[in-house]
């Protein structure tokens, strides 16, 4: 018999199938009757000790197309880099257990392993500015570049500059999604879920075949944030979910870090409001690394530098907003060396192109 036919792990399926049990009244269930197939062996008087008489009579009825999701469960997992934890299994990562709502199930395909790295969630706005962009893929870069995790959520703008930002080092990227595994949302970001299966490691707490269903997403990021020491959040209106991923951070002890922007853009709100609430402000990743008190990797594991030839002074200029940035981004974010880019920048200032802030900042201007 496989090994995935064994009776806990369908019990454990069993579970996450049926109606009207979330995860709360799932780790009721288990804090009184134990491991899954013990809720399913009590009686219905026993049962409904914890539970309604008609969720009880739920829990004893086998859920509607069980054995079609066993089978689709099964072969999933059957393919190569894919892998189910439960609640009670050792290699669940411990800092999901340290949140209020663990998943019941995590659905995992790619580098397991990432989900117990050192890890920083970058989150932010799904329409995000030109420059919003840029930071995000940027700071991601340098983190993962340091030999930190970054992990986000896969949607459109800001998270999915981080996961691409954070695959071209070796701390890699973990997307957690709000669907099934099985499944990409949104469809555009299809070539970049099959670069993180490869090279990182996406993570869903829904069962195969679950669809894009709007309360799932928000209910997510509590597994972005859980994962991470901390949680950056790039840009952000005043009413962004980002701001739910930070609040959730805060609720679960992780570090709370934004980018503050300009005061008159819309996505600048969220970020200003989450400084004023104490989130720590941020201008370069090398202060979020401070700031955790992380050791960087080796030199060797950094990306190669490559000369300012090779980038071109109109590459290097395409790097920089008309938003202040900041050297250390540009290092990142080019890989040139800070004899060479102090060298091109004062170029560009010269022909009248950048204009050099105080605190190491350059702006674009023409």
């Amino acid at each position: 018999m496989h090994v995935d036919l064994r009776p806990d792990f369908i019990a454990w399926l069993r579970l996450e199938q049926t109606p009207g049990v979330g995860n709360e009244t799932a780790r009721r269930l288990l804090g009184r009757f134990g491991l899954p197939d013990q809720i399913f062996a009590a009686s219905h008087v026993a049962l409904c000790e914890v539970v309604s008489p008609r969720l009880a009579s739920a829990l004893l009825a086998l859920p509607a197309g069980f054995q079609q999701q066993i089978d689709k469960t099964l072969a999933w997992q059957e393919q190569p880099d894919n892998l189910i934890l439960t609640l009670a299994d050792p290699a669940y990562p411990r800092s999901l257990l340290e949140i209020p709502d663990p998943p019941l199930m995590l659905y995992v395909k790619g580098r397991s392993g990432l989900l117990e790295a050192s890890t920083v969630a970058v989150v932010g706005s799904r329409n995000a500015t030109v420059q919003g962009i840029r930071n995000a893929e940027s700071f991601s870069d340098a983190l993962s570049s340091a030999g930190l995790c970054v992990s986000s959520g896969l949607a459109a703008g800001i998270d999915t500059a981080a996961h691409q930002g954070a695959l071209r080092g070796p701390g890699s990227t973990v997307a957690v999604i709000g669907t099934g595994a099985d499944i990409v949302y949104p469809a555009r970001n299809r070539n970049l879920a099959h670069l993180i299966a490869e090279g990182g490691c996406i993570v869903s707490e829904y069962s195969l075949g679950t669809p894009a269903l709007a309360p799932n997403f928000p209910r997510r990021n509590r597994i972005i944030s859980g994962l991470a020491k901390g949680v950056l959040v790039v840009e952000a209106a005043a009413q962004s979910g980002s701001l739910i991923t930070a609040r959730m951070a805060a609720e679960q002890g992780r570090e709370v870090f934004a980018i503050p922007g300009s005061i008159h853009s819309p996505l600048s709100k969220g970020c200003h409001q989450l400084i004023r609430q104490g989130a720590k402000l941020v201008e370069s990743a090398q202060d979020i690394l401070e700031e955790l008190q992380f050791q960087q990797a080796p030199a060797s594991t950094q990306p190669e530098s490559v000369s300012v030839t090779e980038a071109g002074s109109q590459g290097l200029l395409r790097q920089i907003n008309f938003d202040p940035v900041h050297m250390d981004t540009l290092v990142s974010s080019t890989g040139i060396d800070i004899a060479s880019l102090t060298s091109e920048l004062l170029n560009l200032e010269l022909n009248g192109q950048l204009e050099a802030l105080p605190g190491g900042y350059y702006r674009r201007l023409a």
